[in-house]
């Protein structure tokens, strides 16, 4: 009997054993398709619509969407945050030489303009932004640490500490990096008062001025110059017309205000020109009254032809603005001082600094001895310049024609 109980068990045991495993290898494949199977499948299996809790949960980025709360600016302590820090101010400070340029900006970075901000600095008191662009100027102070704070301003969150500036003793020539916040555009000045600037070269013009394109010889090189007074330009006409450079202008500083202001034009100029496959240069009109404003001037220029690829120098233009411009009566040890510092600005940023005027400016309104190292483009319309000292280019007359181009546009000739 024990070994009937025995044999009995051993096969009760095998058959439990064969239908587990035909119980496992039925289930299987179907485990397999759960884990495995297609994005059908999956879809299938999925609820028609669910409704998961409020809140993020795991990687579900679009829980916030189903959360009827969330856009409540009264209950939502995210976008309450947000919303006092587009109100935030801060303030990007340059100093050039014993003075301090602060610029009250918003988070991103633009001057905030149509308020009368405070600032105070170390034991000298606070000052206004009275004319509610953004930006206070403080002038004549002594060189040194200060510390600067900005004062509560309603509607608005200012930093809590003061900040540490330092004012410089002496005007350095090096680009300011945050000129392009004062940069301008024309919607933003009175063009018609601010951009006035005068040819002098047109007032010692005689009838021999040579107005037809040139075909010059031993290596020069026929070229124009141009700003928005000569409209839309077809470059590559301008380039099959055989003109070889253009002198684009940059922008210029307003003769009543002193703001500075983008060439409408600039960018569409030197875009199309080097497309076409011209060489480009720069200039800039300037009406500055001192070295810091020059050292601005320039360092706006830099700042507009970042991106680009010059060939030609970058030109300080120091035409007078018909005799009310700001700049029209300084002396000549000043005017000098500022043309000196354009261009020592512009070679310290490695680019080729030059300067443009007329025989009678360069004669009667600058000290050409110390100047004579830079680029020198004259401006004499006649048919043999008079002009004594030497030159690189040659603008000869300011009624040439060109193909291309509507109206009179300025042509010039380039000497090796």
């Amino acid at each position: 009997m024990d070994r009937k109980l025995r044999r009995l068990a051993i096969m009760g045991s095998m058959a439990v054993i064969l239908i587990v495993t035909l119980l496992v290898f039925y289930a299987n494949p179907q485990q397999e398709n759960e884990r495995w199977g297609s994005t059908a499948s999956q879809e299938s299996q999925q609820p028609e619509e669910s409704v998961p809790p409020k809140g993020q949960i795991g990687n579900d980025l679009s829980a916030f969407l189903r959360d009827e709360s969330f856009f409540d600016e009264e209950i939502n302590p995210i976008l309450e945050a947000a919303r006092d820090q587009s109100n935030a101010l801060s303030m990007v400070v340059t100093s050039v030489e014993k003075d301090l340029r602060i610029q009250v900006v918003n988070p991103e970075g633009e001057p905030v303009e149509g308020e009368s901000f405070f600032v105070r600095l170390t034991d000298l008191g606070e000052y206004k932004d009275l004319d509610q662009d953004g930006i206070i100027y403080i002038g004549d102070l002594d060189p040194g640490e200060y510390e600067l704070s900005l004062l509560p301003a309603e509607g608005y969150k200012v930093p809590v500490n003061s900040t540490r500036v330092r004012v410089k003793e002496k005007v350095e020539y090096l680009a300011i990096e945050d000129i392009s916040l004062l940069i301008k555009t024309e919607d933003e000045v009175d063009a018609e008062a601010e951009d006035s600037g005068v040819k002098e070269a047109r007032n010692d013009a005689d009838r021999t001025e040579i107005q037809k394109q040139q075909k010059p010889s031993g290596g020069a090189s026929v070229g124009i110059d141009v700003s928005k007074w000569n409209g839309d330009i077809d470059w590559d006409k301008v380039k099959n017309a055989g003109i070889e450079f253009a002198i684009i202008r940059a922008g210029y500083r307003g003769s009543v205000t002193g703001s500075l202001v983008e060439d409408p034009c600039f960018v569409q100029n030197i875009r199309g020109a080097a497309k076409a496959g011209l060489h480009t240069g720069v200039y800039f009109f300037t009406q500055a009254t001192n070295e810091v404003e020059a050292v601005e001037e320039a360092s706006v220029v830099l700042a507009l032809v970042r991106e680009y690829d010059l060939d030609y120098p970058i030109f300080i233009d120091t035409e007078g603005a018909g005799g009310e411009g700001r700049a029209d009566h300084l002396d000549t040890e000043t005017r000098t001082a500022v043309c000196e510092a354009f261009c020592r600005t512009i070679e310290n940023a490695g680019y080729t600094a030059g300067i443009y005027g007329s025989r009678n400016w360069f004669n009667h309104n600058l000290d050409m001895d110390r100047l004579d190292q830079y680029f020198i483009w004259l401006a004499e319309y006649r048919s043999a310049p008079l002009y004594q000292g030497y030159y690189k280019m040659w603008q000869h007359t300011s009624k040439g024609k060109v193909d291309g181009i509507e109206g009179n546009v300025d042509m010039n000739i380039r000497y090796e």
